[in-house]
């Protein structure tokens, strides 16, 4: 009896910490990676990125992946490296970049066509295939796009959205899209097509801080934390419907240095109770990749 008492207390402690490590897992703990093939270039370097992952519990890596990664050899090595971070329980999408895609005709179609070369390779590498696509369509970086409400774009961009969430969800794949705050300074009409276009977004909350500021680090996570409190709930203030994405939070490292982890916590603490936050997003893998050599 006294036994059985004994390994009945030893499973209730251990509840506890088994409920905390479940609710941190319901939140996605993502990374950039950009210009893959210097990350192949050593065969350590991808061990490197997953050892980089566990030790930040990051459970999502955007690999980006452009028609200069078409060549056997180095599609065998993108294989061997999702295979690394399956093994982690790291998920992989493929992230595909432009300025300009959102513009029907050539440029579209030219990231259409990476779309399907992503596809292509998950056809040919079915067991360690990329598990969703990340987009980063920056249209607000063109000239035309510049000053304060001029949204003009977005329903092109949309539209572009709407393109590559169709193939992805014909071929079981999650579609994320970074956006800065810009996008959800539109009206309420703008904001519902924004967040009803995909399933997720992630919010890329730049320049509130900066190491040479002079504010002290816990100046730097009060501002942090109102700001992402003001843009989450302006992102879904007056919307309605049960089809509304999901929001994630992108924070660099020029920001704030070797500070960023405890930013990502403070993030993560700030939002946890929101049901429409999604998780946190660390740009990038290649900042750290700089300083470490």
């Amino acid at each position: 009896m006294r036994i059985a008492f004994s390994v009945l207390a030893a499973v209730l402690c251990l509840i506890p910490g088994d409920a905390a490590q479940g609710q941190n897992d319901q939140f996605v703990h993502g990374v950039w990676v950009w210009k893959t093939p210097i990350l192949l270039d050593l065969p350590s370097r991808g061990e490197a990125l997953r050892d980089f992952c566990r030790s930040h519990q990051i459970n999502e890596v955007y690999l980006s992946f452009t028609s200069q990664n078409g060549g056997a050899a180095e599609q065998q090595e993108i294989e061997k490296l999702i295979a690394l971070l399956h093994k982690s329980h790291i998920q992989v999408e493929a992230l595909l970049s432009s300025a300009d895609a959102d513009e029907p005709g050539k440029h579209r179609d030219k990231l259409m066509a990476h779309v399907n070369e992503v596809l292509s390779f998950n056809r040919e590498h079915p067991h360690q295939r990329f598990d969703g696509i990340h987009l980063d369509i920056e249209p607000q970086q063109r000239q035309e796009n510049k000053g304060p409400g001029n949204l003009a774009f977005l329903p092109n961009l949309l539209d572009t959205y709407h393109a590559v969430l169709v193939l992805a969800e014909q071929n079981q794949m999650t579609v994320n899209a970074d956006i800065p705050n810009k996008f959800l300074k539109g009206d309420v009409s703008q904001r519902q097509a924004l967040l009803s276009s995909l399933p997720r977004l992630t919010l890329m909350l730049y320049e509130l801080s900066s190491p040479g500021d002079g504010q002290s680090t816990a100046a730097q996570a009060d501002k942090l934390r109102q700001a992402s409190t003001k843009f989450m709930d302006l992102a879904y203030q007056g919307l309605n419907g049960t089809n509304l994405a999901k929001l994630a939070i992108g924070l660099r490292t020029p920001d704030y240095q070797q500070q960023l982890p405890d930013m990502l916590k403070v993030v993560q603490d700030t939002l946890s109770g929101n049901p429409h936050f999604l998780g946190w997003a660390w740009h990038s893998y290649n900042d750290v990749m700089t300083t470490s050599q």
